[in-house]
């Protein structure tokens, strides 16, 4: 949703809040201090930033990491059932969304006879994927995925579960994130194998429809070549210096090697994902050993007027310095420095501990989707993301009764 109607609803939230002032109090909890503490250093940044501008504007942008812990230190524990309610309001909601989006993919296909409404997103400003560009497939993936794992994991399942499974299962591969779809895929086979009660005597069966589905869906071009992309341009021909990889267009495709070694591009060079994010890495430690930003970064959402100075250094092809790291440890690091890191880090280790315990596949499941998900994405530094996850970290942290799925009928 637009950035407005976000804080509305936040705002919102807070005025039921107070509304129940009667039942709130007060209980300490480190869990939500410490993105207090990360917004705090976010709003603090400020003073130091390089690009004042930039970082006011995106400042209110990341209010949700204080304002939802804060709620969540006032309002009395939640109950296994309002939690599981919560979470089953979520799952149908995006499943709504699933089903619009389909539909609307089928009808853009019988009008235009183009097949990349099935697939995807569309690229710059052409709108023809099967979710638009500003939504991003790859955060619709996550958002997919957890709704997947409600309906999948239930120990009694009706036809309308295992139907509504089958549906966001292939939504999912649809979107065709690369890094999202091979994660999606091996948590689907971690509770296949590991969490599910039947699984001793189902695994083989299970693996088999698995495995079929997805060898189906790979067999579609639109999915194959987002794939192939990355390997043919970063396999062992591809990593060596020697070796020029070109498209059927003429455009040099950058291998990883390349990436990282080249001193000067040209502006035939296309970047896949992988190698794009090799050289980004590549200009974050060419910043610590440049730049006297290891301990407080250049500001919040500062770093583009250094990452534009690289592009014109490269030669890139204008448009790429305007990328941020699409990598979220990446970009705390160089924008809040060493101190935002570690609360990033506690932060992540304290949810990924607390899941891991509590052996919850749907806590589990969102902390490895995250963990993952922030290799190649500065999920953090887009609003929608930094509700999904203040959200849901709140909520599967809350110090309440077990929030186990499997009990669910």
């Amino acid at each position: 949703m637009p950035l407005g109607v976000n804080n509305i609803a936040l705002i919102v939230l807070v005025f039921f809040m107070f509304f129940h002032s009667k039942e709130l109090r007060f209980e300490f909890n480190l869990l939500y201090l410490l993105p207090i503490l990360l917004f705090l250093w976010m709003a603090l940044s400020y003073t130091w930033s390089i690009d004042k501008e930039r970082t006011f504007s995106a400042i209110p942008k990341e209010v949700t990491l204080l304002i939802l812990p804060c709620v969540f230190l006032f309002i009395p524990k939640l109950t296994f059932k309002i939690k599981q309610n919560l979470l089953k309001l979520y799952s149908y909601s995006i499943l709504v969304i699933v089903i619009f989006f389909l539909i609307r993919a089928l009808f853009r296909y019988l009008i235009t006879g183009d097949t990349r409404a099935f697939f995807y997103h569309g690229e710059y400003d052409d709108d023809y994927g099967l979710v638009p560009k500003l939504l991003n497939a790859i955060h619709v993936s996550v958002y997919v995925s957890l709704s997947f794992f409600y309906f999948f994991i239930k120990e009694v399942k009706s036809k309308w579960d295992y139907l509504i499974s089958a549906l966001l299962f292939i939504f999912v591969l649809l979107l065709s994130s690369k890094n999202i779809t091979v994660i999606f895929i091996l948590l689907t086979l971690l509770h296949v194998f590991f969490y599910s009660k039947i699984a001793n005597r189902m695994r083989l069966r299970n693996l088999f429809v698995i495995i079929t589905v997805i060898a189906v869906m790979f067999s579609f071009s639109r999915i194959k070549d987002r794939f192939l992309v990355e390997f043919q341009s970063n396999t062992d021909k591809g990593l060596s210096h020697n070796i020029t990889a070109i498209n059927t267009n003429g455009i040099h495709v950058v291998s990883i090697y390349e990436a990282w070694n080249n001193e000067v591009f040209m502006h035939g060079d296309y970047f896949p994902g992988t190698a794009f994010r090799v050289y980004q890495a590549r200009m974050f430690f060419e910043f610590l050993d440049e730049e006297p930003v290891f301990w407080n970064g250049f500001g919040l959402n500062a770093s583009l007027k250094k990452l534009l100075e690289k592009e014109s250094k490269y030669n890139l092809y204008p448009g790429y310095g305007t990328f941020n790291f699409h990598n979220q440890y990446i970009q705390i690091f160089s924008e809040l420095g060493f101190v935002g890191f570690l609360l990033l880090f506690l932060l992540l280790f304290i949810n990924a501990k607390n899941a891991f315990q509590s052996k919850d596949f749907m806590h589990i499941a969102f902390t490895i989707l995250m963990l993952s998900l922030f290799l190649t994405e500065s999920f953090l530094w887009r609003q929608r993301g930094v509700v999904f996850f203040t959200l849901f970290y709140c909520l599967f942290n809350s110090p309440s009764v077990k929030f186990n799925l499997e009990k669910r009928k």
